[in-house]
């Protein structure tokens, strides 16, 4: 397949994918099964167009992130509570990411966990859907501490391939009395950091040596992944708040049988 055009869907993906309690990693492994690329060429690539899903997110929020950053010269309460909480929910990615960091690339490599992850993740949303009993938060400044720290350990579930760091995050918060409006933002904003964070490491671990063409190729990428990820969250944000996560739940329990499925007939 010709190299752009892999790029354009791989960043189509990616702006897909980010922000829907679907997998974006999860995604794009299997996108590498279903389109027989060379997985260990793109994996970088993978990686390094995150930021454009990340700048999506300060765009649409740019006055929110602007608020708290005048808030802290004003000595606004909330503004050093929000950032409070967000840096609580990342310690534990950062922690785990540096420990684990090897073994989580090997899961990288199977599509098969991915394919498992998807379905589990599903009747998961299903359950916390039904049972959870969120509360009005007040916006992620009126998340408490202990709820930020308890999403932050949920984060990490999604260290493994499909089950979705934004799923993991929002469902977990639901899950923690948080409602579905702000837990669905605390995720947006916790990625900001733990997205950054993890372009930066695989950069700096793998990056060495990226050719003319290949920055040309993360640049599409990384702009496709932006404009996608624009729309996707504004349409993901009035979905939740008129219907819920139940579409998604069920879409993973297909996928991940499809690909099952699949992955056993080839």
């Amino acid at each position: 397949m010709n190299a752009t055009l892999t790029a354009i869907i791989l960043g189509i993906v990616e702006g897909l994918t980010e922000y829907l309690p679907v997998s974006s990693t999860g995604h794009l492994i299997l996108a590498t099964e279903l389109l027989g690329y060379d997985a260990e060429r793109w994996a970088l690539f993978n990686i390094a167009i995150q930021p454009g899903a990340i700048l999506a997110i300060v765009v649409l929020y740019w006055r929110t992130f602007w608020d708290v950053f005048t808030g802290m010269f004003r000595k606004d309460p909330s503004a050093f509570a929000f950032i409070r909480n967000l840096f609580v929910a990342f310690v534990p990615a950062v922690a785990i990411g540096l420990a684990l960091g090897d073994q989580i690339e090997l899961l990288l490599e199977n599509a098969v966990v991915v394919a498992w992850a998807l379905i589990i993740g599903g009747i998961a949303i299903l359950i916390v859907e039904h049972y959870a009993r969120p509360t009005e938060s007040g916006g992620v400044a009126g998340v408490t501490l202990r709820q930020s720290a308890l999403i932050g350990l949920v984060q990490c579930l999604a260290m493994v391939p499909g089950v979705s760091r934004s799923g993991a995050t929002i469902l977990g918060a639901m899950s923690f009395g948080v409602d579905r409006k702000t837990a669905a933002e605390f995720s947006f904003f916790l990625a900001v950091p733990t997205l950054t964070g993890a372009t930066v490491l695989q950069l700096a671990k793998h990056g060495e040596g990226l050719t003319r063409d290949q920055m040309g190729l993360i640049g599409i990428g990384f702009v496709v992944s932006f404009l996608v990820a624009i729309v996707v969250v504004k349409a993901f944000v009035a979905i939740i708040t008129r219907i819920g996560f139940a579409p998604f739940a069920w879409y993973r329990i297909v996928a991940g049988t499809a690909a099952l499925i699949w992955l056993g007939a080839r």
